[in-house]
């Protein structure tokens, strides 16, 4: 199968422009104003918590309903290919917006520096290479 079809529903950070990963500019914030940015981060979780909650319920009952899709036309030795490839897309495009959404939450729960351009996945500041593919995250001059 190809990969998921259409954009995940939750942004993913770019990748920064410049030599470096981008890190975050330290602003002096009041400690009133520090409150409201940790409670406005703490209602963002929450809502990335639920919505990851519900599409892991969506993706469980998607997966046994094609599990059972696949039996009952086995016993009855009449599979549909056709059916079953529509059920098994739909739920590779579940898998990865809940594949999204988990991304982001382990953003923010792991202060990550980024996203790795190759795989995805989230890496800390001092980073040079990707622990999960090895891609390099600080690009390199040509020619070296």
């Amino acid at each position: 199968m190809g990969p998921p079809v259409g954009p995940p529903r939750f942004p993913v950070p770019p990748p920064s422009n410049g030599d470096a990963p981008a890190r975050p500019k330290k602003i002096k914030l009041t400690a009133a104003e520090a409150a409201e940015e940790a409670e406005v981060r703490e209602e963002d979780s929450a809502e990335l918590i639920g919505q990851r909650d519900r599409l892991l319920e969506k993706f469980t009952v998607m997966q046994a309903d094609l599990g059972g899709a696949f039996y009952e036309m086995a016993i009855r030795d009449h599979v549909r290919l056709d059916v079953l490839t529509r059920k098994a897309a739909e739920l590779q495009r579940v898998d990865a917006e809940l594949l999204a959404v988990e991304r982001v939450l382990e953003l923010e729960r792991a202060d990550a520096a980024g996203l790795c351009p190759g795989c995805g996945a989230p890496y800390g500041h001092a980073v040079r290479f990707c622990a999960q593919c090895g891609t390099p995250l600080v690009p390199t001059e040509a020619g070296s």
